[in-house]
């Protein structure tokens, strides 16, 4: 890690110097999740489960009209990332296991604080300075 300097009054001059001295993640694996979020199907996957919860494969194909090969591809790589957890449970009266998919709190925190606050803020931006409400 680097040293303590900054730039620009409270930015670390290395952005890994952003990170609480135990981080559970490092910046790479931050890096990631963004990266793993900026593809539209994945988006449309996290924003799915973080605003209607749990899902299975099934329900998760139906919503977002996906051929289920597309789907888990891109379910792994939101789980390989932390932003989605698999969960297997059995059901009663049901031979085998119910899998579906939920956000983890990275998932909940990437979509809401990431690209879903991007999204206010323009709509913020917007209404601030539409003259056609004057």
């Amino acid at each position: 890690m680097a040293t303590d300097q900054t730039v620009n009054g409270d930015a670390p001059e290395d952005p890994e110097d952003l990170l609480p001295e135990e981080s559970v993640l490092s910046l790479d694996e931050y890096l990631d999740m963004h990266t793993a979020v900026g593809h539209r199907t994945r988006y449309e996957i996290l924003y799915r489960l973080v605003h209607s919860g749990a899902m299975s494969p099934k329900e998760l194909e139906a919503t977002l009209d996906i051929d289920d090969s597309t789907l888990h591809y891109h379910l792994n790589k939101l789980v390989d990332v932390g932003l989605v957890e698999k969960r297997q449970r059995t059901e009663r009266g049901q031979d085998g296991l119910y899998t579906y998919y939920r956000a983890t709190v990275y998932g909940e925190v990437t979509l809401t604080d990431g690209v879903d606050a991007l999204i206010r803020g323009e709509q913020a931006f917007g209404e601030m300075y539409d003259s056609s409400t004057s």
